[in-house]
């Protein structure tokens, strides 16, 4: 039996300021909620719909489809809801590139580039405290469960730029271009907003400026930062 407070909660935690209040987020989908799990998660309850998804998750609560479409934040939900606790972040390493986000504010960006970093086995993903919850449902829609395996720091970039040994690139439209650029086996990448690029504040600390070359019709204002940092991250990754 799902009380009408338990309801109340998970429909709140659609908002940041419920999820920072209770230390709790929520995501949908097998997928996601089993990648979490996996990774060890905390879950502070499951919600399914079917007495199939019951089997698979016997430690979930059954509810009518009505109350999982009340709880959930899809237009048609998947059939499993999670809601876990808010883990906290470790520290970030300083023995492997790791990418930093400067006010990025698209949730699809963000769970792109998150998912990215998974990919190209980037551990540490460091935001700006302007940048996107990161447990916001429509990130972590997009991250495909890539979410478990990355390490992800909210906190003052100039800050944590400004005190790093690590030697920081920037992207900009007119850095260097990526591909006549030898680059180090670690270091820190900057990525910008998507319609202002990286901050005059953040621009101080920005060691090496680097850019991806265009070929094509010249009229093309800028790539979006996801597809911008899955070409950089590729390109750091062929060393």
């Amino acid at each position: 039996m799902v009380t009408k407070n338990q309801i109340k909660l998970v429909t709140s935690l659609q908002q940041k300021k419920y999820r920072t209040k209770h230390g709790l987020f929520v995501v949908e989908g097998i997928k996601t909620v089993d990648e979490l799990i996996d990774a060890g998660y905390v879950a502070y309850g499951l919600f399914v719909n079917t007495d199939e998804m019951f089997q698979k998750y016997p430690e979930a609560k059954i509810v009518a489809d009505d109350i999982l479409k009340q709880m959930s934040g899809q237009v048609n939900p998947s059939g499993v809801l999670g809601v876990f606790y808010i883990p906290k972040a470790q520290k970030v390493g300083n023995h492997d590139w790791i990418l930093a986000l400067d006010a990025v504010r698209d949730p699809g960006n963000l769970g792109t580039i998150i998912r990215l970093c998974d990919w190209f086995g980037i551990e540490d993903l460091v935001c700006s405290e302007d940048t996107v919850d990161c447990f916001n449902p429509k990130v972590l829609q997009a991250t495909m469960g890539s979410i478990a395996r990355v390490n992800i720091t909210y906190l003052d970039l100039g800050e944590f730029l400004h005190e790093t040994s690590l030697p920081v690139y920037g992207a900009f439209m007119e850095g260097k271009s990526i591909y006549q650029m030898i680059l180090p086996k670690k270091g820190i990448l900057v990525m910008g907003n998507e319609a202002n690029g990286i901050s005059m504040e953040i621009e101080k600390c920005i060691m090496e400026k680097v850019s991806i070359p265009q070929f094509g019709n010249q009229t093309a204002e800028s790539l979006n930062v996801a597809t911008a940092t899955a070409i950089l991250l590729n390109e750091i990754r062929r060393g």
